[in-house]
């Protein structure tokens, strides 16, 4: 072998070695070690948790949305809510159960319901007279393949079926009765819809005429409601004390508000590829977005803060069953879609 060669393969050998530096560079920022060496000093793989109570869910919504009459709202409400997703509320809410001491089958109704309204939700979103979206999870919207009126039927039964599911959880009155009223709330004009109006309202405002507080309005409401009450059930269904509850509540608070500055920065940072929906539309539309008052760096600031302080309204539960809990929020703020 020549000189030249032993030159040019030398060469080759230190250019793969500098890409992959800069490759690991970017990608381990002290931010990221840190979350490395802390997942495993607790000794709490996420992954595969988050991957089992998702195929428990799936297998639970499967069951309880059967193929019969009438065909095509069933086939809709189907191709809706076992489209995939991240079953973060359903997994949130059995996490809640467990760590106030209950039994994860006795949440397993309330998680199906909590999809099931959040699926809902989506489908009415994705709306011409809403969001006017074609694309939800990597696949066409309820109402693209579906049509518009059968769309909106399917939402209003899983809406339907919700209740119905939730009431056959195996818990006392009170208990249900306590379930039934945190879920309502969080979809009516005290939650999901007070947040979804003031939204379509603000859309194209200037940003000197609303501001953080019109912005955390939408957002809590909007997104953070049905998170929240997605936690409390499980606590509630769960047997959990009052200060239990209300130090979930507070938790699902922060990470319902986490989960949408998160869901604003993705819009203006990925592709529509990346998120499986369109990209880059609260800008187009002129919404209220974390990113448009506050400038992304700022924004990704606001996330680590969230995340810290869903940390604090843990403290006093069990060191073990409140990982999963921390896992999800660090799951939430660094998510990439």
């Amino acid at each position: 072998m020549d000189a030249q060669t032993i030159f040019l393969y030398l060469l080759l050998f230190f250019l793969s070695l500098n890409f992959v530096y800069a490759t690991l560079k970017r990608r381990l920022t002290p931010a990221n070690t840190r979350r490395l060496i802390h997942n495993k000093e607790d000794g709490f793989d996420f992954k595969p948790y988050m991957i089992s109570k998702a195929e428990l869910i799936n297998r639970a919504l499967d069951e309880a949305i059967p193929l019969i009459e009438p065909l095509n709202i069933h086939e809709a409400m189907r191709y809706a809510i076992l489209a995939g997703g991240k079953r973060v509320r359903p997994i949130l809410c059995l996490a809640a159960c467990e760590l106030v001491g209950g039994e994860e089958r006795l949440a397993i109704p309330a998680a199906c319901a909590v999809e099931m309204i959040h699926t809902m939700s989506l489908i009415k979103d994705d709306l011409p007279c809403m969001d006017n979206d074609d694309l939800r999870r990597g696949k066409p919207t309820t109402h693209k393949v579906f049509g518009e009126s059968v769309a909106i039927l399917s939402g209003g039964a899983l809406l339907a079926l919700a209740f119905e599911g939730l009431t056959e959880s195996n818990v006392s009155p009170e208990k249900m009765v306590r379930a039934v009223k945190e879920l309502a709330k969080s979809i009516g004009t005290k939650g999901l819809a007070a947040g979804q109006a003031m939204d379509l309202s603000s859309e194209g405002s200037d940003q000197n005429d609303v501001g953080l507080k019109e912005l955390k309005f939408i957002h809590v409401h909007k997104t953070g409601s049905l998170l929240e009450a997605s936690a409390v059930i499980g606590a509630v269904i769960g047997g959990g004390s009052e200060e239990e509850i209300e130090k979930v509540r507070s938790f699902a608070r922060c990470i319902g508000l986490l989960f949408q500055v998160v869901d604003d920065i993705l819009d203006v940072t990925r592709s529509s590829e990346e998120l499986g929906k369109t990209a880059g539309k609260d800008k187009v539309a002129g919404k209220l977005t974390y990113p448009k008052v506050l400038g992304i760096e700022k924004s990704k600031e606001f996330v680590q803060r969230l995340k810290r302080d869903a940390r604090e309204h843990l403290k006093g539960f069990d060191s073990d069953k409140v990982k999963p809990l921390i896992a999800l929020a660090d799951f939430i703020a660094n998510r990439n879609n």
